[in-house]
C-alpha cells in the first residue's frame, strides 16, 4: 500500500487568505503559518503543506490575539514578507529572538507608513541623536530593517523610519513591561531638549560631552526606578556649583522638576552636582560657560 502523503501534516484549523493559516499546537494554542500560497484553495482540516511553511507564531489570548489575527488577514503578504525577513535580519545581528514580539507590530507599523505614504502623508522628520547614541547596536540594525523592507517592497522609505523602528526592537530586546524602554527614552530626550532649551544653543550632538550627558541622564533614571541613587552627606561640591554655575544650576533645577512631575521622585542634591557639571561641560562646547565666582578664568576646570 502507498503511504499516504498526508499523514503527519498538521491540519488547517482557519484559512485567513492565500498565505495566511491557522492552526492549534499540542496546547490549543492558535498558531499562525505563513508562507506564499500557504491557504491557496484550503479548506479547515485539510493537511497543511509543510514545505510552504515560512514562518510560525503563536497568537496571543483573547482580544490582542484578535487583533493580530485580523492584522495578518488585511495586511498585504508582502509587506508581512518584507517585514519577518528584516526582523529575522535584525535577530542574526543583536544575537536576540525577536520573534512575534517585534514582527507583529512593525507589520502593523509600515502598513501604517505605506498607506500614508500613498495619501501624501509625512510625519516630519523626527532627529533623535540621543538613540543612536544610548542604543548605538539598536539604532544600526533599524536602519538595516528600513534599508531591507524599502528594498523588498520597492519602496523608499522616510529616514526617520529607523527611529521608529529602534524603538519598537528596545521594547522586543528587553525583558520589562511594553514600552518601557520607549518610555526611558523620551524623558531622556525630555531632559536634552531641556537643557539646550535651557541653554539658548544648538547642541553639537555628535560631540564626547554630549554622549557623556545623554547616557548620564539615562543611567540618573535608571537609578532613580532602583532606588539606588548617589548620595552625600558632604554639600561642599554641591553648593559651590550652585552658586558659581547659576544659570547651569537653575536648568538643572528644570530637570528635577520634570523628574518630580514624571516619577514622582526628588533627585538628591548629589545627583543634581552631576547634572549641573554636565550641563556647565555642555555649555562650554558652545562658548557660554560661566565663570565660577573668584577664579582666575573661564577656561578653569574646577569639577570633576
Amino acid at each position: 500500500m502507498a503511504a499516504d502523503p498526508t499523514a503527519g501534516r498538521i491540519p488547517a484549523h482557519k484559512v485567513l487568505n492565500n498565505n495566511v493559516v491557522i492552526s492549534l499546537d499540542e496546547q490549543g494554542r492558535e498558531r499562525v503559518l505563513m508562507g506564499r500560497g500557504l491557504g491557496f484553495q484550503l479548506k479547515p482540516n485539510d493537511p497543511i503543506d509543510p514545505d510552504k511553511v515560512e514562518k510560525t507564531f503563536v497568537l496571543d489570548a483573547g482580544a490582542d490575539g484578535d487583533r493580530e489575527r485580523q492584522l495578518l488577514t488585511d495586511v498585504p503578504y508582502p509587506v508581512i514578507e518584507a517585514v519577518t525577513g528584516a526582523v529575522d535580519q535584525a535577530e542574526r545581528e543583536l544575537g536576540h529572538h525577536l520573534g512575534r514580539r517585534l514582527a507583529i507590530p512593525v507589520i502593523d507599523h509600515i502598513q501604517y507608513v505605506i498607506e500614508r505614504l500613498d495619501q501624501g502623508i509625512r510625519i516630519p522628520a523626527t532627529h533623535m541623536p540621543e538613540l543612536r547614541v544610548l542604543h548605538p547596536h539598536e539604532f544600526t540594525a533599524a536602519e538595516n530593517m528600513a534599508r531591507s523592507i524599502g528594498t523588498s517592497l520597492g519602496r523608499d522609505l522616510p529616514p526617520e523610519e529607523a527611529v521608529f523602528l529602534t524603538m519598537h526592537l528596545l521594547n522586543a530586546t528587553r525583558d520589562e513591561p511594553n514600552g518601557t524602554a520607549a518610555l526611558l527614552f523620551r524623558r531622556v530626550q525630555h531632559v536634552a531638549t531641556t537643557v539646550e532649551t535651557g541653554l539658548g544653543v544648538t547642541l553639537d550632538t555628535e560631540s564626547p560631552d554630549y554622549a557623556r550627558f545623554v547616557l548620564h541622564v539615562q543611567f540618573l533614571l535608571q537609578r532613580l526606578v532602583s532606588k539606588t541613587m548617589l548620595r552625600s552627606a558632604d554639600t561642599s561640591f554641591f553648593e559651590f556649583a550652585k552658586h558659581s554655575y547659576p544659570r547651569s544650576y537653575a536648568i538643572a533645577e528644570q530637570v528635577k522638576d520634570y523628574v518630580r512631575a514624571a516619577t514622582g521622585s526628588d533627585l538628591t542634591d548629589e545627583e543634581l552636582l552631576y547634572v549641573i557639571v554636565h550641563v556647565e561641560r555642555l555649555a562650554s562646547q558652545v562658548g557660554a560657560k560661566e565663570t565660577p565666582s573668584g577664579s582666575g578664568g573661564a577656561d578653569e576646570e574646577v569639577l570633576p
